[in-house]
C-alpha cells in the first residue's frame, strides 16, 4: 500500500468543524441543535448582491482573469477601499478563493519552509493548517483571557522573534476573541516590523463590525509600511456570502503580488459566479452595516451578560466581530463540546460551542475555554444560554 505524507498527516484538524459527526447524529436522532460552534450568521445579504446573482445571465460560464474580473477588482479599489481611505492601485488588489487562498498564497509566496509567523494566541485556528501546509511555523505570544487579550507590551512581543521569524500576522477584529486593535496597537506591531523587517499580514475580514467609536484603523493606512504590509480581505462575513468564496489579497509590495500572480494563474481563477455576487454587493449601502452593527451589539450584549450570569463562567466583553471566547468552569472544555452533543438533552435540545484549546498553541492554555458565535437572533440566543447554564449544572454533578 503506497503511504500517504508524513507532513500532512501532521495537520490539525477543524477545532470548529471537528465535533460536527457528533451533531449530525444527534440531528439523526432528531436533536434540536443550536449552534453557536461556527461564523454562519443569519443575517440577510444586501439586497443588491441578491438582485446581481437572479439578473446573472449565460449561455456558458468562462473563466476570469487570474487576478479577479476587472469590474470587481476597480470596484474593489475605487469604490470599497477608497471609501474605507485605503488608497491603492488595481495591481496591488488580487481577487481570491475567499480569505483562506489569500493566506495559502502569503504563505507561499513571503515564506520558506522553516520560517517563523508570529501571533497572538488565541488566534485562528486555520493559521496552524494553512502555514503548516507550507512549512511554515506559527509561534504564539499569549495573551490574557483576564485582561480581554489585550496586545502585549513591545518587548514581550520581541522576545518570540528569532532568525527564522518572517512576519506578524493578527485578526483585526480578532477571531476568536472579538478584541479590536487601536491605531496605536497597529501603529506599535508597525514598528516591530520595521525594525526587524518583518511582513505584516491584517486579516480584516470582520473591518465592518465594530461596536466602538474610535474609528477602524487599517494595516495599509500606516505611512512607511508599503513593503510590509498584506491585507486579507473576504466578503464571506462583511456580506454573509460566504459560499460566495470570494475574498481577495492587498499589497503595495510588488515583488509580492508578482509572486502572488503566479500561484494565482496556477489555479486559473477565483469563482466566477461569486465575483459576481461580491460585485453586486459592494454597493450595499450605509444603513444595512449600521442596521447589522445594532443587531450584533444587541446579540453581544445579551450573550456576553448571560454568561457572566452563569455560576463560575467569566467573558470579557468584544469590541468587534460576532465571537466571544469564555471560561467555564470545567477541566476540559474539548470533553464538555463532545458531551453537550452526546449526552446530554433539554425538552429534546441542545447547544454546539467551539472548544477554544486549538486556537491556543502553548500547551495547556485555553483547556477549560470555548469560543462562541453569537450569530442566533436574541430569543434563540436566550434559548441557547438557557441550555448551557443547565448542561453545566449537570455536568459538575457527573
Amino acid at each position: 500500500m503506497p503511504r500517504i505524507s508524513k507532513s500532512a498527516s501532521s495537520i490539525p484538524a477543524s477545532a470548529i468543524r471537528m465535533l460536527t459527526p457528533f451533531a449530525d447524529k444527534a440531528k439523526e436522532d432528531g436533536v434540536k441543535i443550536y449552534h453557536l460552534n461556527i461564523g454562519a450568521p443569519d443575517i440577510k445579504s444586501p439586497e443588491c448582491a441578491v438582485r446581481a446573482l437572479k439578473e446573472f445571465s449565460f449561455d456558458h460560464l468562462p473563466y476570469s482573469n487570474s487576478a479577479g474580473t476587472l469590474e470587481l477588482r476597480k470596484a474593489l479599489t475605487d469604490k470599497y477601499y477608497h471609501k474605507a481611505g485605503i488608497k491603492i492601485g488595481l495591481d496591488d488588489v488580487l481577487v481570491t478563493t475567499a480569505g483562506s487562498e489569500s493566506l495559502t498564497f502569503i504563505f507561499h509566496a513571503a515564506f520558506d519552509p522553516g520560517d517563523e509567523v508570529l501571533a497572538m494566541e488565541p488566534y485562528y485556528c486555520n493559521y496552524n493548517t494553512l502555514a503548516k501546509m507550507n512549512g511554515v511555523k506559527v509561534v504564539a505570544v499569549h495573551t490574557d483571557i483576564r485582561s480581554g487579550f489585550a496586545l502585549p507590551e513591545a518587548e514581550e512581543i520581541e522576545k518570540h522573534i528569532t532568525p527564522r521569524t518572517k512576519g506578524i500576522i493578527i485578526c483585526n477584529p480578532s477571531n476568536p476573541t472579538g478584541m479590536i486593535y487601536s491605531k496605536e496597537e497597529m501603529l506599535a506591531i508597525a514598528d516591530i516590523c520595521r525594525r526587524h523587517d518583518l511582513f505584516f499580514i491584517s486579516d480584516e475580514a470582520y473591518r465592518e463590525f465594530c461596536y466602538t467609536e474610535e474609528p477602524y484603523f487599517s494595516v495599509m493606512q500606516i505611512p512607511g509600511l508599503e513593503e510590509n504590509a498584506i491585507l486579507v480581505d473576504s466578503a464571506s462575513k462583511r456580506y454573509n456570502l460566504c459560499g460566495a468564496r470570494i475574498g481577495c489579497v492587498v499589497s503595495r509590495n510588488k515583488a509580492l503580488m508578482e509572486l502572488i500572480t503566479k500561484f494565482a494563474q496556477a489555479r486559473l481563477c477565483p469563482p466566477v459566479l461569486g465575483q459576481t455576487v461580491a460585485l453586486g454587493a459592494i454597493d450595499a449601502e450605509d444603513a444595512y452595516f449600521a442596521a447589522v452593527k445594532e443587531e450584533y451589539i444587541a446579540r453581544r450584549n445579551y450573550t456576553v451578560k448571560a454568561l457572566n450570569a452563569i455560576p463560575g463562567v467569566f467573558s470579557p466583553q468584544p469590541d468587534g466581530a460576532f465571537y466571544t471566547v469564555a471560561e467555564l468552569p470545567v477541566e476540559d472544555a474539548t470533553a464538555f463540546c463532545k458531551w453537550l452533543l452526546t449526552d446530554f438533552r433539554l425538552d429534546g435540545e441542545t447547544v454546539m460551542i467551539t472548544p477554544a484549546e486549538a486556537f491556543y498553541s502553548t500547551p495547556g492554555e485555553g483547556r477549560n475555554q470555548v469560543r462562541i458565535a453569537y450569530v442566533l437572533e436574541v430569543p434563540e440566543l436566550k434559548k441557547a444560554m438557557h441550555i448551557l447554564e443547565k448542561a453545566l449544572e449537570t455536568y459538575k454533578n457527573l
